[in-house]
């Protein structure tokens, strides 16, 4: 696999300001309800939204397709840099005994403002190998689905 394939992207207008999604990416509260990508539910177990500040999050789904077991992701991490209203840079490992989901992989959360409108970019690289890339930039397009439909309905514009 190259690296090309171990970079997954995704992106979404959101009708939204950049510090209002910024906001639903860094409170827990929030953030439970709109990263889950569909057909998953999120639960989160710590999260300390500062640079260097460590986050567990466990999506349980409703068919097998988990890296930690069967029906979950158990994802570790933290945050690597906080930018309010530009972006968030983390880095993720999944907790699971397959190699083939081993590794730290990068997320990053660009927020472009444009008009009325905020340009939401997430790009993941370094992906372990056994997370197919069509399948991931999909879940990636569900949970910024999910963002959009959140903040949209709680913002000022």
């Amino acid at each position: 696999m190259n690296d090309a394939d171990r970079t997954h992207t995704s992106s979404r207008f959101i009708c939204a300001n950049t510090a209002c999604i910024y906001d639903a990416c860094i409170e827990s509260e929030k953030l439970v309800r709109w990263i889950a990508p569909a057909g998953a539910q999120a639960k989160v177990e710590e999260f300390d939204a500062r640079e260097g500040g460590r986050f567990k999050i466990i999506l349980s789904f409703s068919n097998d397709i988990g890296k930690s077991s069967s029906r979950t992701d158990v994802v570790s991490g933290r945050f690597l840099r906080l930018v309010p209203g530009e972006g968030i840079v983390q880095a993720i490992e999944f907790v699971s005994d397959r190699p083939e989901f081993a590794g730290t992989m990068i997320m990053s959360w660009r927020l472009h403002p444009s008009g009325d409108r905020t340009l939401v970019s997430v790009v993941a690289e370094n992906v372990p190998q056994g997370i197919g890339k069509a399948d991931h930039e999909s879940g990636m397009a569900s949970s910024l689905e999910n963002l959009a439909r959140f903040v949209e309905t709680v913002c000022d514009r």
